[in-house]
C-alpha cells in the first residue's frame, strides 16, 4: 500500500475528455451561439452523391468554408448550382464531429444578385413562348359589363386602395370580391395559385384581376414564378394581370389575357365609364319620351276618327235580329223540302226492293248445289278407284326389278363408307371400309388387297 509524500507537492484534478466530447462541444457552442447566417460566395468542389445530399465548399479571395446541403432542401432549389456560381445562402453554422470540419449547414440557396434573377426571367420567358403560353390565339377576351369582379392581390397593398376606389368612381354597381394573398415572398407564389385557382372553382366572377404595387425585381419575383403563369394560363376566367408600375413586365404580363400598367388601369380597362353610361340613359330616355308622345298622338287621331264612325249597338242589334229571322225561315223550308224528297225516294226503294225477293232465288240455288254435290261424290269414288288399280300395276313392277329380291337369290351390294356403289376394285386403296348388303343386315370390312 503506497501512501503519499507529505513533502511531495499535490497537482490539481485533470479534467479530461475524449476527441468525440470536444468535438460535440465545440458544436454544440457553435450552433447554440450563432443564429442563421446569410453568406456569399463562389461555388467549388461541389458534389452530388446518391443520398441526394449537396457537399461543396464556398469561398472567396481570402477563404473558403465546408458547406452541407441536405436533400430536403436542396430539393427546393430551382436549378443544381454550377462550378464558379456565385451563390447567396442562409444557413447556420456547425461542426461536423467525425472530422472536426468546421462547416455551414444551408437551409436556402439562390443565384446572387439581380442578374442571376434576371436570367431566370429570360430562361422562364423562352420556355414558355416555346410551349405557346403567350399566344394570342389562347387569351379570352373580357367581358363588356363584368357581373362579378374578383381580386387577387394584398388585403393591405396600395393596390387594392387604388383599384377599389377606380372602380367605385366608374361603375360602383359591380361587386367585388377579394381574395387576400401575400404579393412578395416565398410563400407568395403558392397562395396566387391558391386564390386562382379557388376563384375558378367558386365562379362566381366573370373576371379576375391579379397584381400588387411597384418594387424591385425581387419584390416581384412571385410573378415571375412558372406556377404562377401556368395557372393564369389555366384559369377558365379571364385575367388581367397589373403588376407593378408601367415599366414593370412580368411572365404574368405575358400570360395574362390582358395587361395593364398599373392596378388603377386595371380597374378602368375592365369597367365602362359609369356616367358616361348614364349621360346615354337619360339621352334614350328624352328620345323614347318624344317616340311615345308621337305614337299618343296618333292614336288619339285613329280613336277620334273610329268614334265618329261609331254606331249605336241597339241599331246593330236590331239588324241582326232580323237577320236571324230570316234565316230560320229559310231553314224551316229547306227541312220540309228536303223531308218530302226523301219520302218519295224511301217509297220507290220499297217497290224495287219487293221486285228482288231472294228466297226464289235462294231455291233455284239450293237445287243446283245438291246436283253438283251428288256429282262430285261420284267423281271422286271413280277416281279412287283408278287410283287404286295403277299403284297395284306399279308395285308389282317395282317387285318386280328391286334389287332386293336379287339379295334373296345370294347377291351382294357392296359400298363405301359415304354409301356410293362399289363397281370396281380400282375404286379401293389398302385401308378403306367397306359395307356389304346382304339380303338380311349388312357387313362392315376393311380392305387388305385389291386386285383386278
Amino acid at each position: 500500500m503506497q501512501t503519499s509524500d507529505p513533502l511531495q507537492p499535490q497537482l490539481p484534478q485533470r479534467d479530461v475528455i475524449s476527441v468525440s466530447q470536444l468535438n460535440r462541444r465545440a458544436r454544440q457552442l457553435l450552433e447554440t451561439h450563432m443564429a442563421l447566417l446569410w453568406v456569399e460566395g463562389e461555388i467549388s468542389n461541389f458534389a452530388r452523391p446518391s443520398s441526394g445530399h449537396w457537399y461543396f465548399t464556398l469561398k472567396d479571395a481570402n477563404a473558403q468554408v465546408k458547406c452541407a446541403m441536405f436533400r430536403n432542401r436542396n430539393q427546393r432549389v430551382r436549378n443544381v448550382p454550377q462550378q464558379g456560381q456565385q451563390v447567396l445562402l442562409r444557413a447556420r453554422v456547425s461542426l461536423y464531429e467525425g472530422r472536426g470540419d468546421y462547416q455551414l449547414i444551408v437551409e436556402h440557396m439562390e443565384d446572387a444578385g439581380e442578374g442571376a434573377l434576371q436570367r431566370a426571367f429570360e430562361a422562364l420567358k423562352a420556355q414558355l413562348h416555346q410551349e405557346g403560353l403567350f399566344d394570342p390565339a389562347y387569351k379570352k377576351p373580357l367581358p363588356a359589363l363584368p357581373e362579378h369582379i374578383g381580386v387577387i392581390t394584398s388585403p393591405t397593398g396600395a393596390a387594392i386602395r387604388d383599384i377599389l376606389h377606380v372602380l367605385a368612381r366608374r361603375f360602383p354597381s359591380i361587386p367585388v370580391s377579394i381574395f387576400p394573398v401575400a404579393v412578395q415572398g416565398a410563400e407568395a407564389a403558392g397562395q396566387i395559385v391558391k386564390a386562382l385557382h379557388n376563384a375558378n372553382q367558386q365562379s362566381s366572377c366573370d373576371l379576375l384581376i391579379v397584381g400588387r404595387g411597384g418594387g424591385s425585381l425581387e419584390d416581384l419575383w412571385p410573378f415571375n414564378e412558372e406556377i404562377v403563369a401556368r395557372a393564369i394560363f389555366d384559369s377558365r376566367i379571364p385575367v388581367i394581370s397589373a403588376v407593378g408600375h408601367e415599366v414593370d413586365i412580368t411572365i404574368s404580363d405575358y400570360v395574362a389575357d390582358v395587361r395593364a400598367p398599373t392596378p388603377s388601369a386595371a380597374a378602368e380597362v375592365c369597367t365602362p365609364n359609369g356616367q358616361e353610361m348614364l349621360q346615354q340613359f337619360y339621352g334614350y330616355e328624352a328620345l323614347l319620351e318624344d317616340s311615345m308622345a308621337r305614337r299618343l298622338s296618333r292614336a288619339q287621331e285613329r280613336l277620334t276618327a273610329f268614334s265618329s264612325r261609331l254606331q249605336h249597338p241597339r241599331q246593330r242589334l236590331q239588324a241582326q235580329a232580323q237577320h236571324l229571322d230570316n234565316l230560320e225561315i229559310r231553314l224551316r223550308q229547306n227541312i220540309q223540302r228536303m223531308l218530302q224528297q226523301q219520302g218519295q225516294q224511301l217509297r220507290g226503294l220499297t217497290a224495287h226492293h219487293d221486285s228482288l225477293n231472294p228466297k226464289k232465288a235462294l231455291a233455284q240455288h239450293q237445287k243446283q248445289l245438291s246436283y253438283l254435290e251428288q256429282r262430285l261424290k261420284t267423281g271422286i269414288q271413280h277416281q279412287l278407284k283408278t287410283a287404286r288399280q295403277a299403284l297395284g300395276k306399279s308395285s308389282a313392277l317395282l317387285d318386280s326389278v328391286s334389287p332386293l329380291n336379287i339379295l334373296q337369290r345370294g347377291y351382294t351390294v357392296t359400298t363405301d363408307n359415304k354409301g356410293q356403289v362399289i363397281r370396281s376394285s380400282e375404286a379401293l386403296q389398302t385401308g378403306d371400309t367397306i359395307v356389304t348388303r346382304l339380303a338380311k343386315g349388312s357387313v362392315e370390312s376393311t380392305v387388305t388387297k385389291t386386285g383386278v
